[in-house]
């Protein structure tokens, strides 16, 4: 953007950040996912060596309609009402199976109309029948290319918008008009100021 622009990167930096603030405007929310929907949650952050190598990492959770939309959102952590709060905020009653990896936490989500089946990652297993969760899982490969490789770095402070960006350009990839569409957000969003986003 800076090269593409001919300006300073610090004026680019915040015009990305303001795309992205446009972006995450009239969030997708709501238990609306259906069929069968997979879990999973991964962590994000800067490398850091030693026993204290969490610190710098942050629990992100994921849930993904098989061929439909995603959802994204920064969790504090794992434990099982951290976790099954994510679910049921983001499910529908109509959704027919929820598929996870082992954690412990999804234990007990399933309901008389909607089944729970897992694979077990621990012991290799990956793919059990049509029971998997590389779906969600290609997502967090999106996710985390991206920060390596078109962001180069991401701050905790910011990274809300980061994953807002990547739910919307995901729920949007067979859209057509996804340019059209964007201008349509950053043209009725509050503008972002610069001080805002340092504060």
């Amino acid at each position: 953007m800076k090269r593409t622009l001919g300006v300073q990167y610090r004026t680019a930096w915040h015009l990305c950040h303001r795309i992205r603030e446009a972006m995450g405007n009239d969030p997708f929310t709501g238990p609306t996912l259906v069929g069968i929907v997979e879990f999973d949650e991964t962590m994000v952050g800067g490398k850091k060596r030693g026993k204290n190598w969490r610190d710098n990492k942050h629990w992100v959770a994921g849930a993904i309609e098989r061929g439909g939309k995603v959802r994204l959102e920064r969790i504090p952590d794992i434990r099982k009402g951290t976790i099954q709060d994510f679910v049921r905020r983001n499910i529908s009653d109509e959704a027919e199976a929820i598929y996870t990896d082992e954690l412990r936490s999804y234990v007990g989500i399933e309901t008389p109309t909607r089944r729970h089946e897992t694979v077990n990652h621990s012991a290799e297993e990956w793919v059990v029948g049509d029971v998997h969760t590389n779906s969600v899982e290609g997502v967090w490969s999106l996710f985390k290319r991206s920060i390596v490789g078109s962001f180069h770095k991401m701050s905790v402070k910011h990274m809300d918008r980061y994953l807002e960006e990547l739910e919307w350009r995901f729920n949007n990839r067979d859209n057509p008009h996804i340019f059209r569409d964007a201008l349509c957000r950053i043209m009725h969003t509050d503008p972002l100021q610069y001080q805002e986003l340092i504060a």
